[in-house]
């Protein structure tokens, strides 16, 4: 880590969410141009003292596969006992090809991988509680026990394990940035503005990639 890095950044993590197959070109789950942000985050990441990753990491029987439900389609909904549950094409299954980080992303710094959705019966979007809003993934007392008072957030996909990461992350009390250029969303019949209109309600800060470098350079 450069000794001009400000100490703005020292006090903070970036969080770089879910790069993997499976949410980029040819994966499962593909999210359109996906590939092309990971270039930026690359850049992003040595400008950071702490790097965390998110990796979705699904059992087989995954709740969330509308393979698993008896005629259901992926991108309907049902109901589960912690609320609306979106079905989703396999993807990300522990173990596969699909699972693993894109090969393209080099973060060698990088000091924690968080895996979620790792339960079969409970999906997870944030990378802090999964989806029933009780089940820590321990992201939380990491980073404050490393006196992380603030988190920039990037990656796949802006309207879902993006977003659901930058609201937890500002409800657990973080100053929250989502740096919008270096993720893609899905937009799936409006959700990434409803996950905009979430995010900034909660105070999450909504930046462009420019002034971490222009910080980290003038420090």
């Amino acid at each position: 880590m450069s000794h001009q890095t400000s100490k703005l950044l020292k006090n903070a993590a970036l969080i770089v969410v879910d790069v993997q197959n499976g949410f980029t070109p040819g994966g499962n789950l593909a999210v359109a141009d996906a590939d092309q942000i990971i270039p930026l985050i690359n850049r992003l990441a040595p400008q950071f003292e702490h790097v965390v990753l998110t990796q979705d990491w699904h059992p087989d029987q995954h709740i969330s596969f509308a393979e698993n439900h008896e005629n259901k389609q992926p991108f309907e909904t049902i109901e589960l006992s912690y609320g609306t549950q979106v079905l989703w094409p396999k993807h990300c299954v522990q173990g596969t090809h699909d699972a693993e980080f894109h090969s393209e992303l080099q973060i060698p710094t990088a000091q924690l991988i968080i895996r979620k959705g790792i339960h079969q019966h409970i999906d997870s979007y944030s990378a802090f509680i999964e989806a029933d809003r009780q089940t820590p993934t321990g992201l939380n007392g990491y980073l404050k026990e490393h006196q992380i008072d603030t988190v920039y957030i990037v990656g796949i996909a802006t309207d879902f394990c993006v977003a659901w990461t930058a609201i937890d992350a500002a409800d657990l009390g973080f100053k929250t940035y989502v740096i919008e250029d270096a993720c893609k969303a899905i937009d799936l019949n409006g959700s990434l503005s409803e996950a905009w209109q979430q995010m900034l309600a909660k105070g999450v800060i909504r930046i462009q990639s420019g002034p971490i470098f222009n910080e980290t350079r003038d420090n």
